[in-house]
């Protein structure tokens, strides 16, 4: 039991020296490219037929102590000419102890480039709730450390912006969905125990090779970068069967590789698995991540595969 508090002790003082060295602190996603409104608001789809709904949940780490979890709703759709926004709704949580929850709504606004291409920029507002619980823990020190002493529970603004190109077959898009740091503790007492998010810079894209009718190659990538850290870059490839069956591979450099897939159940319903194998010194301790996505349109007319970046 001792053992239990203390490894989950140490993830937490892991956590908080990750912020306070302005590590990287934004949901970490494998299937990112189907969850692209969360991280861009500049995203659209030009698609003014339908609604987009998904929920992700990812479990990060299964089998270590305190692992992280994420859970996921978000919503999109087009509201008038060249005008979309959405909402979404991200938790993250560290064990029992750390609690996020971030709530924000999205506004995009779409500029016509030419015949088969646009250019979307959009703002993202809303706010942060963070908290932590300590009741109950166990110290592996003789006096608990002070800066664990009191439970937080603080609100947080923020707000984003991104753009986002796209035509029929691509898109790039740039974001930064958090320009306001956030202090998530306070010093007290000359103990020093501040935890600040950074802003979190992101350069995406994807494009989809139609090989035959029925089959579509369709490689993505994206990058993740914030001051102090190193560089974080995903790939993927993935490959479309008959407009229903898709499975790919990922490779997060010096992190894991991953395997995806995703099934269209009805034309409006898909749902998508990936499986993340950890490469680093951390996979001794767990045994890889999960990540679970379904997607659902509302008001979908006709058959078809939606070539919309949502679809990458």
């Amino acid at each position: 039991m001792k053992t239990k508090y203390f490894i989950k002790y140490t993830t937490l003082l892991i956590f908080f020296w990750g912020t306070q060295s302005y590590s990287q602190q934004d949901s970490q996603y494998t299937q990112y490219m189907y969850n692209m409104s969360v991280i861009n608001p500049g995203y659209a789809t030009d698609n003014p037929d339908l609604i987009n709904l998904g929920v992700l949940y990812r479990a990060q780490w299964v089998g270590s102590v305190g692992g992280p979890t994420t859970g996921t709703f978000f919503a999109h759709g087009v509201l008038g000419k060249r005008m979309e926004g959405g909402i979404s709704i991200v938790h993250d949580q560290i064990g029992d102890v750390v609690k996020e929850t971030n709530v924000f709504a999205d506004f995009a606004y779409a500029i016509p480039i030419n015949e088969n291409s646009k250019l979307s920029f959009g703002v993202k507002a809303g706010a942060t709730f963070f908290s932590t619980n300590f009741n109950g823990f166990v110290y592996s020190d003789p006096l608990p450390d002070q800066a664990f002493a009191n439970n937080l529970n603080k609100t947080f603004p923020n707000i984003g912006v991104g753009a986002f190109y796209f035509a029929e077959n691509y898109y790039v898009g740039f974001s930064v969905p958090n320009l306001l740091k956030s202090e998530h503790l306070d010093n007290n007492n000359g103990v020093v125990t501040s935890g600040t998010e950074e802003m979190h810079f992101f350069l995406t894209g994807g494009y989809v090779f139609d090989l035959n009718s029925n089959l579509k190659l369709k490689p993505a990538f994206m990058t993740k970068a914030v001051s102090g850290a190193p560089i974080s870059l995903d790939l993927t490839t993935n490959v479309l069967i008959n407009n229903k069956l898709e499975f790919g591979v990922g490779y997060r450099f010096d992190d894991s590789v991953s395997a995806l897939a995703n099934f269209r159940i009805i034309e409006p319903l898909r749902i998508g698995y990936a499986y993340d194998y950890t490469l680093s010194n951390l996979g001794r301790f767990n045994s890889g991540s999960h990540e679970i996505i379904i997607l659902f349109d509302i008001g979908k007319l006709g058959n078809g595969y939606d070539k919309s970046p949502r679809f990458f």
